[in-house]
This record gives C-alpha cells, structure tokens and sequence, in this order.
C-alpha cells in the first residue's frame, strides 16, 4: 500500500488503479482488509494542529511594549497607593488580554471547520454488499456510491458516471456545476479540470457515479488546504505594526528621561527618595494610561459603523487595516459578479438581440437594434425562447422577492430569458406536454425532450447542447415565417465564436417534428435532419455597484485585483465590464494569466506577474497564497476576498482577509477578519472608507494626548533642572491623564469621516503613524503646556498664593490647553469650522462634563484634600483661559502656515 501515496490518479488508467489500490470494482474491500486500513492510514477526518497552552497563550497577550508600559503605570500607581487608579489602569490591561485570547484561537477554528465539512455518511461496497457508513470509516481502495445531493466524503477516482456533475466552487472557485467523465487526463492537468476525480468537501448537484477512495483525511485535498492554514503565518497588521514601534520609542524615552531626572536629583544633592518619588512622576505624566482604551473604543466605533454597511468585524484591528489597504484581491463570483447565470444575447434568424436585466429576476426588455422587440412578430426568436424553456429540468422560486434557481444555473438563465420574452410555464407545458427526455451526458453534448403539440398532427423534439454538437445534427436553418433552409454551419458558428471571445458561455438551440405516434426518443432519432433555431448566450454579470466600487477604490489609489477559480477568457471579459485597469507598460508582462501559467514561473517572475496583472484565472490555493506573498513583498497591504475552502490560506494570510456571509464556507469565515453580510464587492469600499475614518480618528487622539504627556514630563524634568518645587504632583497628573482621555479624548473617536476620505491615496505602510509635521505640532504644544504651567505656577507663587493654590492653577492650565487643543485636534488639516463646528455632538457632552469635574477639583472640599488641591479667584481663571486660548490660536496658525507650504510644494511639482 505504500505505493499509493503521491499518486497522479487522474493520469493512470482504471485497470491500474485498482490494481495499486488492492480492491475490486464488484466486491470493493473485506472487513479484515478495512480494519487493517483504518489502523495504516486512520479515520477520515482532518487532524487539528497542537496549539500552545491556553495559559501560555493568556499570558502571552501581556507581551506587548503597550501593556509593559500600563503594567508599569499599575505598578507605579500601587507604590503611591493610589488602589483606584492602579485598579483602573489594570482592567484596561485585562480588557486587552481577554479579547486578543479570544481572537486567538482563529486558526484552530479554521480546522475545526475543515473537520465539519468532511464529517457525512457514505454508502459504499464492501465484501459484495452495498452499505450506509460514516464517512470517517472510509478507506483509500473503499468503492463508493454518489447521488444527488451527496456531500463527496473523500478524494475520489471516478469509474462509473452517469450524467454526474460535481459544483466544486467551494474547492477551485468554479462557478458553475463541473461535468464529470470516464476518462484518462494528461500528467499535468490542472486540479480544476480533472473531470475523472471527485474531492472531499464537493457537492454532487446532479447525476449518479460511482469512485474508489484515494485519499482519505489530511491526504485529500482540502487536508492540504488544512495544512496550509496551519502552516500560514498570520501576520502583524499595520496598527499592531506601529503601535508596537511607537510603543517601544516611548518605552525607551520614558525610562530615559527618568534615569536622567533621578540622576541629575542625586547629584544636585537631594534627597534619594524624593528624586525617586520625582521620576515616578515623570513616568506617570509620560505613560499615555488612555491610549490602549483609546485605541479599543475607537477600533469598536469603527466595527459598529461598518456593521452598519453590512460588514462584520471578526479582529478589532482590522478595522484599521482596511484603511490601511493598498490592493485588493477579489474573488469573482457572487462578489463582483451576481452568481446569477444571465442570457444577454440571443442569435435567431440572422438576427442578433440584447437582453437587459441581470440575475434569475424575470426584469428585462428583448432589444433588436436597440429598440424593444415582440415576440409575437419574432416568429424565430419566440421559438428559441420557448426551446429554452420546455428542453429544461430546472426551475425558478421567488420567496420575497428574491429569485432563486432550483437545478442548473444555465437552464435557471434560459426559464428567466423566455420570461422575459412574455413566456408563461405554465402555458407552455399545458400546450406542450412532456413525453420524454435524453437527458445531457458529457459524451453526447446535448439535452433533447419530446412533446405532445396540442391540435396538431406532429410532435416536436427540442435539442439543446454545445454548439458543435447541435450543429453535426442539423441540416436546415429555421428562418422567419417557419421557412426553412439549407443551414451555413461556418456562419454559425463564428457567429458563436465571436459570443465566445467576449467570456459568454453559449449553447446552441433545435428541433426535429416527428410523427404523433412517437412516444420515447433516442439518439439515433436525433442524429441528423435537426432545423437549427438560434443561440442563447449567457455569463453571470458584474454587479451594478460593484463597478461604482472599483472606479471608487482606483480613485482612491487602491489597486482591484480578481483571482478567481474560472475561466480566463470569462474574468477579462467580466473584468473590462467592472473597470479593472490593464497596466500594459511593460511588454513582458500580461495583463491576465491562468493558474498553469504561474505555476511555471520562480519566484521572481510570479512578483512581477502579480505587480502589473490584474486577472489571475484557474489558480489554486497555493498560488493564491503565493500571489498574497508576493505583493507583499512589495510592502503592499493586502486585502482579500473569498468564500471557499480553497481561499483559507490565502485569506489567513493576507493582511485583511474578507469572507462572503450569504454564500462562504464557515472555512472561509473563520480564516477571515471579516465577514460581509452581502457578499457585495461594494461593502468592501465601504470598509475600506469606514477603515480610512478609524484610522484618522486614532492619529487625532495620538496627536491631542501626546503633547500632554510631552509636557508633564518636561515640568517635572525643568522642576529638577532648576532646583524648584514641583509644579504638579504624581497624583495630580494621573487627575489629568484619567479623566481628559476619556470625557476630552474618546470624543475624537466619534468624530465623524472628513469630506474627500477617498480621494486621498493610500497611506505608505511604512509611514509612521506620526509624520514629520504632526511629531513637529507635537512639540510645539508640549512645549507651550510646559511654558503655560511653569509660568502660571511661578506667577501665583510670586504673587503670595499658597503652594496648593499654585498648583491648582497649573493643573488647571493643562486640562483646559486639553480642552482648547481638542478642537484643533477635530482636524489635522483643516479648521474646525470647515468641518462642521457642531458635527460631534459628544464631544461637547465631554467638554461639559470636563468643566464640571475640573469645578469640583478646585472647590469641593472633598476633593481638595484627596488631591492636595486649593480654590482659585477668578483673576485666575482669566489667565487660565488666556494662555489655553493662545495656545489654540498658535496651533491654527501652525496649521494654516504647514497647508501653505504644503500648497506650494504640490504646484512647484506640477
């Protein structure tokens, strides 16, 4: 049995496989040789891969410098024995912990998922007798029996069809029901046209066939794609990028400047412990305690948005990614495209028409020449409608006003033309009773039916089929009237090749009158003599708003990729309709390649491939991946798009990975950070302008909190300096730093999206998330909180006020520059008046509030001896006021000043 593995079962002959396999087409295996099998090559189901310790993985999500530094806050905080604030600062961390555990199993859910999908029965043959078994029973050798709506247990090699046809999109990505064959392929065929095999997971959607087991477990097909997601590295997104650099900087300065600050203390001669307690409070003004809270909300404001456009966040910082996002690989079908086969041309009479409307929704005008036609006067034409309709074994529901298939989807697309040509099912097969059918074999290549016609002397038989097929058969040509004549097959047919070139599948339509006595057909009553009616071409069309999307997102400078598991010549006619840009500057590369092409290529040339194409067609999940790899390597940030099996690894791996909602496996959706509810392309723009907004928000919230850190750790640095008291205490700065991130910061969060988000170009992925001017505003503000402070402290002090009453005052002096600086902060770029003054409602709620809180801090007698604080007179409070307000005013100027520089730079480019 050890020859088995690695097999080219689609290339060897029956004979030879069964003989490999030790197993016989009529007994199938023996109960002895089964149980010796399940011990060599175990059950049937996919194996999890081992994880870390749940305690070890707990414990790791405190391994961030983010969390260090709150963990140090706690710490701090706790030798001030300040429990509330130590408490506070500690559940924050442990918020943090709870959801990147939970998110953490991710991977282990994938296979999880893997396993359901291959968990079915199967019957099987064994010792002679047909059985009903577990489907994790099977062993390679097992001959088992597959019907009608039977999920394929195992890989399988086909001896034995009848009319069998496999939907296999969850697997390739294939968009239509995959006829299967008793035939020997070449070596090299690709997976997604091996039409002698079956794979676990597949469903049978029509026919009978019978298989013998080659691969059970992680051997199949899908236990590869189980391995790859075990095997693919999840990658940091661009936040968890930066804000782990940006923390690791701050870790570093803040333990710095404490050194030095104790340092400097010790030897000026004072004493050990008060420059202890002083670089204690240098940490505690330094360490941003809100940040992470930040982050959180503004990331969970960011999901609640995008829920609301119908996509659902399944990893906080996704959020951001999207925003983030420099390509977008998208799946095809269903996601730019209906998945609803639609006819949109039809050929009668030398006669050419448009059908309008897209998907199983009878909507639509027939068009001769761009006016509407009536079928009444179109003798031909009605009769290709009706062909359609009668030669067909599917059928359409409507359930609230959604039109779904029942069957093949290209017999859907035919019942949906004829309805829109005025047909009625009901009419038709009253007046034109079934009487018998041939049903479609691959080897034949056509469908017929017989049919009773109602007060007439002759019966008539419908053929649908290939159009090579239908024409070997036919000698005339219907023309208007029901006149017939000798059939030009070459005009015919380039007439279909010409359909073909354009990504349509087309099926070519006749008819043969028989005697009224005639009860059952067969082929040879078909074989020749038929009167050709016409063609019926069809695709699944793109999406309306999936092409306002992609024009959206190019504009936005996001490049629309589309890898997908059909045909090559369908996705470049599907992706000239949805607007994909070509890049045809560098000859050597194409603008679309198949999944054969690229498997043939090294490394290198596979980058350049994915860099200029833009279609990637018949590719496999490796080479999905490969192409997710490869355009990182470009340092892009990639999104993409899938919902079948086959599209995990690459989903995992991505940056974003976006799963289909109506029509994904729950592979798919647990691979994925997110999950649309509609399967839209469209939703994805949307994420992608609501990510663009979250991101934003975060970099205003840094802005507006990094100054004040800035500045308290410079007053007690200055304090040290120069040998004078401190102007604020360790337990004043954590008053400030606790209750202006959350009533004055968290604000910015509900900030809404700025006009022009998406004409903007994507973010550098490797831009810090402060620039060189926002790290310069920065500066500035941290440097007028420390002038501010300082002067106000020495001012009272001067002036005969009391040490508690000084301090107050300088407190006072940070949080309302907080205040004042908060709505420069509503914009980076523009005034607040330009954006909206009153567009954020909550923002002024904390503002109130803030007043209030900062009221009560300086009179509530309570308070003054909690925080060592003192009333002020209102003399005070002008100046409070005046230098917040000249702080603000100094920032607007900044800002108008950077625009105009900024202003002149861009039209010296021009």
């Amino acid at each position: 049995m050890e020859r088995i593995i690695g097999k080219h079962w689609h290339h060897l002959p029956e004979e030879e496989i069964i003989e490999l396999l030790e197993t016989s087409k009529e007994k199938g295996l023996d109960i002895f040789e089964v149980n010796h099998r399940q011990e060599r090559f175990g059950p049937n189901r996919l194996t999890a891969k081992a994880g870390k310790n749940i305690f070890i993985r707990f414990l790791l999500q405190f391994h961030q410098p983010l969390i260090y530094i709150l963990l140090s806050a706690a710490a701090i905080t706790l030798l001030l024995q300040e429990w509330i604030d130590a408490g506070v600062i500690l559940a924050v961390v442990l918020v943090n912990a709870v959801v990147g555990f939970t998110q953490e199993a991710k991977a282990v859910k994938a296979i999880d998922a893997l396993s359901r999908t291959m968990s079915a029965g199967a019957r099987v043959l064994r010792s002679g007798k047909k059985q009903e078994i577990d489907a994790v029973e099977l062993v390679p050798g097992d001959i088992v029996f597959l019907q009608s709506g039977d999920k394929v247990p195992a890989d399988m090699r086909l001896v034995s069809v009848r009319e069998l046809q496999i939907d296999e999109s969850a697997l390739t990505g294939e968009s239509l029901p995959v006829q299967k064959r008793e035939v020997i392929l070449d070596h090299d065929v690709m997976l997604s046209d091996r039409r002698n095999m079956v794979y676990a997971s597949t469903l049978v959607s029509f026919g009978t066939g019978t298989g013998v087991v080659v691969a059970t477990g992680d051997k199949t097909e899908v236990g590869r794609i189980s391995q790859l997601i075990s095997d693919t590295v999840e990658l940091e997104t661009p936040l968890t990028k930066k804000i782990a650099h940006f923390s690791h900087i701050l870790l570093y300065v803040i333990i710095l400047l404490a050194g030095i600050t104790f340092t400097i203390g010790l030897l000026r001669g004072e004493n050990f412990v008060e420059m202890f307690m002083a670089a204690v409070a240098l940490a505690v003004g330094a360490i941003p305690e809100g940040l992470p809270a930040a982050v959180t909300i503004t990331l969970a404001i960011g999901v609640s948005r995008m829920a609301k456009r119908r996509a659902i966040i399944r990893k906080l910082p996704a959020v951001e990614t999207l925003g983030s996002t420099t390509v977008i690989c998208s799946d095809k079908t269903g996601t730019l495209t209906e998945n609803q086969m639609t006819v949109t041309d039809l050929i009668a009479a030398d006669k050419r028409y448009k059908v309008e409307g897209n998907g199983y929704r009878p909507e639509g005008r027939i068009l001769f020449e761009n006016d509407p036609v009536g079928i009444n006067n179109e003798s031909v034409l009605k009769e290709l409608l009706r062909a359609g309709m009668l030669c067909n074994d599917s059928g359409l529901t409507n359930e609230n006003e959604e039109w779904h298939v029942q069957g093949d989807p290209t017999e859907g697309a035919l019942i949906t033309s004829a309805l829109k040509g005025g047909l009625k099912e009901s009419i038709l097969s009253t007046r034109y009773p079934r009487l018998d059918s041939i049903p479609f074999e691959s080897e034949h290549q056509y469908m017929a039916t017989l049919h009773k016609v109602i007060d007439s002397d002759y019966r008539l038989v419908y053929i649908k089929g290939s159009v090579e097929a239908i024409l070997d058969r036919s000698a005339y040509r219907l023309n208007e009237k029901e006149s017939i004549t000798r059939i030009d097959a070459e005009d015919i047919l380039k007439s279909a090749n010409e359909l073909s070139t354009h990504g349509l599948r087309v099926l070519a339509f006749a008819r043969k009158k028989v005697d009224n006595s005639v009860e059952k057909i067969d082929h040879p009553d078909i074989s020749k003599d038929l009167e050709f009616i016409g063609l019926q071409a069809m695709i699944d069309p793109p999406r309306k708003e999936a092409i306002d999307a992609v024009r959206t997102c190019q504009t936005a400078g996001i490049d629309v990729k589309m890898i997908t598991g059909d045909h090559i010549l369908t996705a470049q006619e599907i992706g000239k309709q949805i607007g994909l840009r070509f890049n045809t500057s560098v000859s050597e590369y194409k603008a679309a390649y198949t999944g054969k092409e690229l498997s043939g290529m090294s490394d290198e040339e596979l980058i350049q491939a994915a860099k200029y194409a833009s279609i990637f067609a018949r590719v496999t999940p490796e080479q999905k991946l490969r192409l997710v790899e490869a355009l990182q390597l470009q340092s892009h940030v990639v999104a993409m798009t899938g919902d079948g099996v086959n599209d995990a690894p690459a989903l995992k791996r991505s940056d974003i990975g976006v799963a289909m909602g109506m029509n994904g496996t729950e592979v798919a959706k647990e691979a994925s950070d997110m999950v649309l509810t509609d399967d839209n392309f469209a939703s994805i723009e949307a994420a992608v302008e609501e990510g663009r907004g979250v991101f934003d928000n975060l970099t205003k919230f840094i802005v507006w909190t990094l100054p004040t850190n800035l500045g308290e750790g410079l007053v007690i640095l200055a304090a040290i300096f120069a040998g004078v008291m401190l102007p604020i205490l360790p337990l004043q700065i954590l008053w400030i730093n606790m209750t202006t991130a959350v009533l004055l910061g968290l604000m910015l969060a509900f900030e809404p999206k700025e006009p022009g988000i998406m004409l903007r170009k994507p973010r550098n992925p490797q831009e810090p998330i402060l620039t060189k001017h926002l790290i310069r505003r920065i500066l500035l503000v941290g440097g007028l909180m420390l002038a501010g402070a300082f002067s106000i402290f020495n001012w009272e002090i001067n002036r005969g006020a009391s040490l508690e009453e000084a301090r107050t005052a300088a407190v006072n002096v940070f949080i309302f520059i907080e205040l004042f600086y908060l709505f420069n902060s509503r914009s980076l770029t523009r005034s607040v008046f330009k954006i909206g003054f009153f567009s954020n409602p909550l923002l002024f709620a904390g503002v109130g509030i803030m007043i209030v809180l900062q009221i009560m801090y300086t009179y509530v007698p309570l308070v003054n001896t909690l925080f060592r604080s003192a009333s002020i007179g209102w003399e005070v409070w002008i100046r409070i006021l005046l230098i917040a307000a000249g702080t603000s005013l100094t920032v607007a100027l900044e800002k108008w000043l950077t625009n105009k520089v900024n202003k002149k730079k861009e039209n010296n480019k021009k």
